[in-house]
């Protein structure tokens, strides 16, 4: 059976969410395998480390012993197996939109939004393990972060979804990322409504539940 080598995080639950988009089961369609980042239990195994060299998560490990890495990668193969219903596009076109957003959120998002923890609230657990910045590129990082949050905001308007007029990959990622700002003290921008009513919206979604499950 397939398997994800998953942890607390933002790309692990972004693959688990999309899973559960896709009506994947698991202990039916697939086994999850938890690894404790907190203490780096994925960095001292070394059966794992052999599967994913850096370390990180989420892997998901094939029945063949192939094992992919990055989540953004993870989610399409995962759609090119189970295309319906599409989270990426039905056509070129729509798949490039989606991808277009995904890409932007990821470098102008999600790039500085990390950095900017590792280097402040979480130094603590990342400066023994990687580089880091200072802890002042650190809180600029988290304002770039927000400002592009804002942006995202914006294009928002009175939508809930960012690309195709419905529930995309798109979506999920920012969603995702919401979610992870929360679990370590972040906020949305103040004045960023409409990304309020669209977490607000999401959290409906049985996706979302990840996130309130304990690991």
């Amino acid at each position: 059976m397939t398997i994800l080598h998953s942890s607390l995080g933002p790309n692990p639950r972004l693959v688990r969410m999309f899973m559960v988009e896709k009506g994947l089961e698991e202990g039916k369609d697939f086994t999850r395998v938890h690894y404790d980042i907190i203490t780096g239990q994925n960095r001292q195994d070394a059966g794992y480390m052999a599967k994913n060299p850096q370390g990180t998560t989420p892997t998901l490990e094939l029945d063949d012993g192939t094992c992919l890495t990055e989540s953004w990668p993870i989610c399409e193969f995962i759609e090119e197996l189970h295309p319906a219903h599409n989270m990426f596009g039905e056509t070129p076109l729509e798949r490039a939109e989606v991808r277009k957003w995904v890409r932007l959120f990821d470098q102008e998002v999600v790039v500085p939004m990390t950095m900017g923890f590792r280097a402040g609230a979480g130094r603590p657990m990342f400066e023994p393990r990687m580089s880091v910045v200072s802890v002042e590129a650190g809180a600029e990082l988290t304002a770039m972060a927000d400002a592009k949050w804002r942006m995202f905001d914006e294009i928002l308007g009175g939508s809930n979804h960012i690309a195709l007029g419905r529930f995309t990959f798109a979506d999920l990622i920012i969603f995702a990322f919401a979610n992870f700002g929360f679990t370590v003290g972040w906020k949305i921008p103040e004045g960023a409504n409409n990304l309020v009513r669209f977490v607000d919206t999401h959290n409906q979604r049985p996706c979302a539940a990840i996130w309130q499950q304990a690991e």
